[in-house]
């Protein structure tokens, strides 16, 4: 987080910015933060395990057809990108399916990694500049292969449908590495 602004005029600013990261779930230390320390926060996120992801699947489905919403093939209520799990969702995805996240809210100058493959929310509470990047390292390719098979299903259309992290890149380059150390010390290798 390289930017908040927070405007000036406006009444009960801060109670407003306290009410969001305590509805948010936020532990004691991170609301110390705020009204203790003065620090700046710029966005509350939701991070939840890689393996609860068919159940938020599933749950945001179920979710959209009691709202009378369609669940086409070739969408993904996760990969959409268009629910936002408010309190009530939350604890209703926790008493039904047994998932529960985590919530950070993000301060100027914090940094928040996602783990790969991890379903997560941000909600920007002021005027605020993140800087976002990807990256896919070999421990976690196994959950960036498995994303871009779940990329390919999505529409044509879709923004996510082509692989950003470029997977086969990442494990050729990763075994070829891996190769050529072995090859430079392989006369030390092979003495007992």
């Amino acid at each position: 987080m390289v930017y908040v602004g927070i405007p000036k005029g406006q009444a009960d600013q801060e109670e407003e910015v306290l009410k969001t990261i305590q509805d948010g779930d936020s532990d004691e230390l991170t609301i110390k933060r705020f009204t203790e320390s003065r620090e700046k926060p710029g966005a509350l996120w939701h991070i939840y395990a890689a393996k609860d992801t068919e159940k938020i699947r599933e749950f945001l489905k179920k979710v959209a057809e009691e709202q009378g919403q369609e669940n086409p093939v070739d969408h993904d209520p996760i990969h959409d990108q268009s629910w936002y799990l408010d309190r009530s969702l939350r604890k209703r995805l926790h008493q039904e399916y047994g998932v529960q996240g985590w919530a950070i809210v993000q301060f100027l100058g914090d940094v928040v990694f996602i783990p790969a493959g991890a379903p997560h929310q941000a909600r920007s509470r002021e005027l605020c500049i993140k800087v976002a990047e990807d990256f896919v390292s070999p421990e976690h390719v196994k959950h960036c292969f498995w994303l871009t098979q779940e990329f390919r299903y999505l529409s044509h259309t879709h923004t996510n449908h082509e692989d950003k992290l470029q997977v086969k890149n990442v494990i050729y380059h990763a075994v070829k590495d891996a190769v050529g150390i072995l090859r430079a010390n392989e006369s030390s290798l092979s003495r007992p």
